[in-house]
């Protein structure tokens, strides 16, 4: 008679000692050992947004306004298409867990708490602006106005954004390239090093406002002076985390390098750069925020069109609820750029993820 082997109906992750499990079978052992409670939490933790937007909802319908809100429904479509949004995510984040496809649904389960934070938010600006005036309107305006003078001067505002959009892409690729030749090249060779780190201790610490009124003299065009603006505060950036990225390389994979028979060319493209991409990365980061810094302030000064000057522009005329709709289309493309940026340093350094699971 066969006896069968006890570990036989276990599954591979039961049989793999802790120290060897990956994330995923570590993640796929906590939720077998869930109690009935902690899958009840779980649960109203995914349908709380939901929740929160109804709550969001109730909030703009039942309480009285304080001031006259004109075409009201305009932000209460906004509020269903959020919780519209949100549902359809859960009900494919359903969909995929049928199908044994989790990936999303730890995604959605993850930014879950985030959404019914930004619900109840919703509702408590709302209660103090609009409902009891508590923030001052017409200068801190509800998202009702916001929405309205959005919709009202879209035309004018995608001007703005497409005008802003070529002025920092402009400046802060031009600063980034020349960053990454003279990072590179100061990094692997001392005698550049020698020459240019006094010129980046010298300009590095000046703030960009400072660049301003002497480009208002000196450029030809205000338009090129901003570019060059966003080009100086990339180029400090990505120049630094490059040069020490260089620097930091270990010599003995250089001198392995060498003995493989590696020429000089060899040797930065294929030991120093790779290694020192991580750095380069952070101040390819840091340089895109000196560049929104550096955007808005020179459209504020200097520039003739922009969404720094559309925020200038409405706030003399005291069109509270323009400005407050520009800075929040601000808000938008920056992070969408920055998130966009992280996605490509994800991809590059995809082998630290491997090393770190």
């Amino acid at each position: 008679m066969s006896h069968q082997n006890p570990q036989q109906g276990q599954t591979a992750a039961e049989q793999t000692p802790l120290d060897k499990l990956t994330r995923r079978q570590l993640q796929e052992l906590e939720q077998k050992k869930m109690t009935p409670f902690q899958k009840f939490l779980e649960a109203v933790i995914m349908v709380l947004p939901l929740v929160c937007g109804l709550v969001s909802v109730l909030e703009y319908i039942l309480i009285p306004d304080n001031s006259t809100n004109r075409h009201p429904q305009t932000y209460l479509v906004f509020l269903i298409l959020l919780i519209c949004a949100y549902f359809l995510c859960l009900v494919y984040a359903g969909i995929r867990m049928a199908q044994k496809q989790k990936t999303f649904y730890e995604k959605l389960r993850y930014r879950a708490p985030l959404c019914s934070a930004l619900f109840l938010l919703l509702a408590y600006y709302d209660y103090l602006t609009l409902k009891t005036g508590i923030l001052t309107q017409p200068f801190v305006p509800c998202l009702n106005f916001v929405i309205n003078a959005f919709w009202q001067d879209r035309m004018m505002i995608l001007d703005c954004t497409l005008h802003t959009l070529k002025l920092l892409f402009l400046g802060y690729f031009a600063g980034v390239s020349l960053g990454l030749v003279t990072g590179i090249t100061c990094g692997y060779s001392p005698r550049c090093r020698y020459w240019i780190d006094p010129i980046i201790k010298f300009l590095g610490p000046i703030p960009t406002s400072t660049w301003i009124p002497i480009m208002m003299v000196v450029a030809t065009s205000l338009f090129g002076g901003a570019v060059f603006i966003i080009a100086l505060g990339s180029w400090f950036a990505v120049t630094v985390a490059s040069m020490t990225g260089i620097s930091n390389v270990d010599k003995d994979y250089l001198e392995a390098a060498r003995t493989l028979g590696a020429n000089s060319r060899q040797l930065v493209f294929r030991v120093a750069i790779p290694h020192a991409m991580p750095n380069i990365f952070s101040g390819l980061t840091q340089a895109m925020s000196s560049s929104c810094t550096a955007i808005m302030i020179a459209e504020m000064l200097g520039v003739k069109s922009g969404l720094g000057w559309y925020m200038n522009w409405s706030k003399s005329w005291a069109s509270y609820d323009s400005m407050f709709a520009a800075l929040f289309v601000i808000c938008i493309i920056f992070t969408v750029v920055t998130k966009s940026l992280e996605a490509v340093k994800r991809r590059v350094l995809r082998w630290q993820i491997g090393v770190k699971a």
